[in-house]
C-alpha cells in the first residue's frame, strides 16, 4: 500500500506542469566573460594611435549567432505596420498622444481584410497619397512606419551632480524613428553601376530572407533592439503570446564586446576570427565574404557564389559559434568612434558612448563599425580593424547583430 501511494505521489509530481522559464532564442550564443588585448593584431599598424593594445576584461553576455536577416528585420517592420493599422481601425487613428498606451489585439489584426474597400478607407492616413501611387496601386507609405521609443538616459542621470534627487522626467528621452530600410543605398553607394534589381527586391523578396539586412542606420538598429527587448514574444514567434517578465536587455554590442566575440576564444593575438593569418584555405577557398582581388569579387573560388552579400552562415563559424564576424556585411556597434579613445578607456567592460543630438557637430555622430563587408579588402575584415559611419547614415554594406545582457538569475 505504501509503495502504491508513493508511486502515485511520484507520478503526480512528474505530471506537474513546469514553470515557464524564459530563454534567448536559439540564434543567440552565450559568450563567457574573460580578459583579452583590445587592439591591433597586425604588427604593421601596432603603433597607430587609433587602436593601441590594451588589456581589458569583459563580463559575460549573449550575442546573435548571425547578423540580423531581412526576414528578422521584416518582423519589426510588420509589427509597426500592424500596430498602426490596428490604431487606424480600432484605436481612433494613428496620431495618438505620446502618453497613450494601447494594447494591440493581435487576434483582430490577423482578421484584417486588406482587400475590403471599407478597411482601405479607414487606413487612408497610412496610405500613399494618390499622386505617389504607381498604376493606381493602393499601398502603405513606408515613411509612415514610425516606431516610438521612450527610455531613460542613464548616462545623463549619472553625470548629473545629484541625479537621484532630480525628477526622472528630466532624463526621459522620446524618439520617433522611421523603421523601413533605405533600399536606395544599392544605387546611391555605387555610381555608374546597375543595381536596380537589388533596390527593388533585396529587402522585400523572400529569396533574400536569409541575407543580412542592410540600409539600416545606427538609429534604426537601436530602435530594433529596443523593440526586441519589449516584444520578445513577437520576435521569432507568434504575436500575442504571453510575455515572460525577465531582466533582459537587447542592444548593440560595445566595440570591445564585438572584438572579444570575434576572436572566438583564441588566446593568441590572431588577425582573423578563424585564427589563421591567411584569408584563404590551402585549397584557395575564401574564409569569408570579402573582396579578394582588384575588380574580382568572386575570387575565383566555388564557395563564393555572389558578388554582393551572401546568406548568413555561408562560411565556417568561429570558436564561439558565431557566423560572419568577418565579411558579408560590416556591423554597427553601440560605441562612439574616437581616434584616441583607447588611451583613456577603462579596463573593466570598456566603452565610449554618446547619444548625439541633431544639433551636435557631425564629428560627434560617428559610430564604430566592425567586421568588414563583401565590398572590402581582407584588412577591413581583421578582428581589430576599426572603421566608422555616421549614426544617421545607411549603407548597402552595413548591418548589425544584437547583444543581450541578462541578470544571472535568468540564465
Amino acid at each position: 500500500m505504501f509503495l502504491t501511494v508513493l508511486f502515485a505521489l511520484v507520478f503526480i509530481q512528474a505530471r506537474k506542469p513546469k514553470k515557464a522559464v524564459w530563454k534567448p532564442d536559439p540564434n543567440t550564443i552565450e559568450i563567457k566573460g574573460g580578459a583579452f588585448y583590445l587592439g591591433a593584431s597586425d604588427e604593421e599598424v601596432d603603433m597607430a594611435m587609433i587602436n593601441r593594445k590594451k588589456l581589458v576584461s569583459i563580463p559575460s553576455f549573449w550575442m546573435d549567432r548571425t547578423e540580423i536577416t531581412n526576414a528578422q528585420y521584416r518582423q519589426f517592420v510588420n509589427y509597426v505596420r500592424d500596430s498602426l493599422c490596428y490604431l487606424a481601425l480600432y484605436g481612433g487613428g494613428i496620431n495618438q498622444t505620446e502618453d497613450t498606451v494601447l494594447k494591440v489585439d493581435w487576434a483582430k489584426v490577423r482578421r484584417i481584410n486588406y482587400s475590403s474597400k471599407a478597411v482601405i478607407e479607414k487606413l487612408n492616413e497610412l496610405l500613399l497619397s494618390p499622386d505617389n501611387r504607381i498604376q493606381g496601386r493602393i499601398e502603405i507609405d513606408p515613411n509612415k512606419l514610425i516606431y516610438k521609443t521612450v527610455y531613460i538616459d542613464l548616462k545623463a542621470a549619472a553625470r548629473a551632480s545629484k541625479g537621484l534627487e532630480q525628477a526622472i522626467g528630466k532624463f526621459i528621452v522620446k524618439q520617433n524613428q522611421p523603421v523601413y530600410p533605405d533600399s536606395l543605398v544599392w544605387m546611391r553607394d555605387y555610381s555608374y553601376s546597375y543595381n536596380e534589381p537589388l533596390t527593388r527586391l533585396y529587402f522585400s523578396h523572400r529569396s533574400f530572407n536569409e541575407y543580412p539586412v542592410v540600409g539600416i542606420t545606427w538609429k534604426q538598429a537601436n530602435a530594433f533592439c529596443y523593440w526586441r527587448t519589449n516584444n520578445s514574444d513577437y520576435f521569432g514567434g507568434r504575436p500575442g503570446r504571453p510575455d515572460l517578465k525577465v531582466d533582459a536587455i537587447y542592444r548593440l554590442p560595445t566595440e570591445a564586446e564585438w572584438e572579444y566575440a570575434a576572436r572566438g576564444g583564441l588566446q593568441t593575438n590572431t588577425m582573423y576570427p578563424w585564427g589563421s593569418p591567411n584569408s584563404r584555405t590551402k585549397q584557395g577557398w575564401l574564409l569569408a565574404n570579402f573582396k579578394p582581388g582588384r575588380g574580382d569579387y568572386y575570387g575565383g573560388t566555388p564557395n563564393k557564389d555572389n558578388i554582393y552579400t551572401m546568406k548568413v552562415e555561408s562560411f565556417p563559424l568561429n570558436g564561439y559559434g558565431l557566423a560572419d564576424m568577418a565579411g558579408n556585411v560590416a556591423e554597427w556597434t553601440g560605441s562612439v568612434y574616437y581616434e584616441g579613445g583607447y588611451n583613456f578607456l577603462g579596463d573593466l567592460s570598456p566603452d565610449l558612448q554618446y547619444n548625439a543630438k541633431e544639433e551636435d557637430p557631425i564629428s560627434m555622430k560617428r559610430k564604430v563599425v566592425r567586421g568588414g563587408s563583401w565590398k572590402d579588402i581582407a584588412y577591413n575584415c581583421q578582428v581589430s580593424t576599426r572603421n566608422y559611419e555616421y549614426q544617421d547614415t545607411a549603407k548597402s554594406y552595413i548591418g548589425f547583430r544584437c547583444a543581450l545582457s541578462m541578470s544571472p538569475k535568468t540564465k
